[in-house]
């Protein structure tokens, strides 16, 4: 959907950071949000890359993924063989020991997403997780998250703009237009009806 539409809102919802006004949030057939009862985002089995990162400043690349390995409960020889695996998936083992202001874009990006695999989620909640990487490696990047989702199972909700990268191996398309979900169904059906970036015009899901 497009910019202000609702997209990120609504990722907080799912995460725990916001609570709802009305409704309900469900996961895995568990309740985890409603306007009267809230489980804390710890406890969802769900990380997530925001928009702004929310990078740690006093901590070095390898600092970021040792915090999330210790809090899971790792042996030492977990950590550091955890530490080695994630950096080298998202092509930053090299910069392991640099901080974030001295991180490219890119480079903030990858270390964002890399922390987020860290505690080997149920769900990964992406916004815009691709905005400042460029063409060949968000190509690269987008093909090893997939191969995560065959192989574990994990689930990816990821937010964009921009249609070429929604449909960029999603197996499922939403719309959002104004606040409000107005569409979803598999994606190649999704696209064979509805070539436009905006959903103006549809009726939104009940």
């Amino acid at each position: 959907g497009p910019s202000g539409c609702g997209k990120t809102t609504l990722l907080r919802l799912i995460a725990g950071f916001e609570k709802p006004l009305g409704g309900r949030v469900v996961i895995d057939n568990v309740e985890v949000s409603s306007p009267s009862a809230m489980m804390p985002p710890h406890r969802r089995k769900l990380s997530m890359v925001f928009q702004d990162l929310a990078l740690w400043p006093h901590m070095t690349v390898a600092q970021h993924l040792e915090f999330v390995f210790k809090k899971e409960g790792r042996t030492k020889q977990g950590v550091r063989e955890g530490i080695g695996g994630i950096l080298q998936n998202v092509r930053i083992e090299h910069l392991r020991d640099r901080y974030p202001h001295q991180l490219s874009g890119g480079e903030k990006q990858r270390l964002a997403i890399g922390r987020a695999l860290a505690s080997f989620p149920s769900y990964l909640l992406m916004d815009e997780p691709f905005s400042h990487l460029d063409p060949r490696l968000k190509e690269e990047l987008q093909q090893q998250l997939l191969t995560l989702n065959h192989q574990s199972n994990m689930g990816i909700l990821y937010v964009t703009h921009n249609m070429e990268e929604a449909h960029a191996g999603a197996g499922r398309l939403a719309f959002m237009d104004t606040g409000v979900l107005v569409r979803m169904d598999d994606t190649r059906d999704l696209l064979e009806r509805y070539s436009t970036e905006r959903a103006e015009g549809f009726e939104p899901i009940k």
